[in-house]
C-alpha cells in the first residue's frame, strides 16, 4: 500500500533533519494505518501488498490482519539476510495457529479495526 514517506513527523533520530525517502521500521505504524483503510475502501476485492517496516513474523502479521494479503520487506531484508525470510514464514505459522488460523487468507483484515 506505501513504501516511502517524505514526511519526518514524529521521527526522533539523527535522520529527522535529513531529506528524501524514509522507509522501514519508521513507516510501520503510518503505512498499517494507510493499509487497513484502503482495506475497508476495497472491500476485499483487490489484493493489497503490506509493505513499511516489516522486520518480524509480528510485524507481517499486523500487516496481514489490517487487510494485506501478502507482504513485501526489504530494509530489514538488508539487514537480517535472507534468513529472516524463514523466520518470518515460521513465525507467522505460529501466530496464525495460536489465532485458530490454517492460511494466511483466513486472517486477512481480521485486525484492522485496530489501525483505523
Amino acid at each position: 500500500a506505501t513504501n516511502t514517506t517524505l514526511s519526518r513527523e514524529g521521527l526522533k533520530s539523527k535522520s529527522k533533519s535529513e531529506a528524501g525517502g524514509l522507509s522501514g521500521a519508521p513507516l510501520f505504524e503510518k503505512s498499517t494505518r494507510v493499509l487497513a483503510r484502503l482495506s475497508v475502501h476495497c472491500g476485499g476485492r483487490v489484493p493489497l501488498i503490506g509493505v513499511g517496516g516489516i522486520a518480524s513474523a509480528e510485524d507481517a502479521y499486523a500487516k496481514i490482519c489490517a487487510g494485506a494479503s501478502a507482504v513485501q520487506l526489504y530494509s530489514a531484508l538488508v539487514y537480517g539476510g535472507f534468513s529472516l525470510v524463514g523466520r518470518i514464514v515460521r513465525g507467522l505459522d505460529g501466530l496464525l495457529a495460536r489465532d485458530g488460523f490454517t492460511t494466511v487468507a483466513e486472517a486477512v483484515g481480521t485486525g484492522r479495526d485496530a489501525w483505523l
